[in-house]
């Protein structure tokens, strides 16, 4: 279900990707905008689709990857 206070794409302008990731860039780029929303997309489309979060979903996200739940 999508939030009403769901912010416009244009609210998340400094998106950022892990340090370590590959030469080719493969990989996600992350941004946050004032309000705490996380917004996900493929770096090698940034005009494609973005995932959006709310602070409560990005945070139980981060928790489970710290915790190794989603390792295979």
């Amino acid at each position: 279900m999508m939030s009403p206070n769901r912010p416009e794409l244009t609210a998340f302008t400094n998106w950022h990707k892990a340090t370590v990731s590959a030469d080719d860039n493969a990989c996600v780029e992350v941004a946050t905008d004032a309000t705490g929303w996380t917004a996900v997309r493929d770096s090698t489309d940034p005009t494609g689709p973005v995932l959006m979060f709310t602070p409560k979903e990005w945070s139980a996200f981060l928790d489970g990857a710290r915790k190794g739940e989603f390792n295979l």
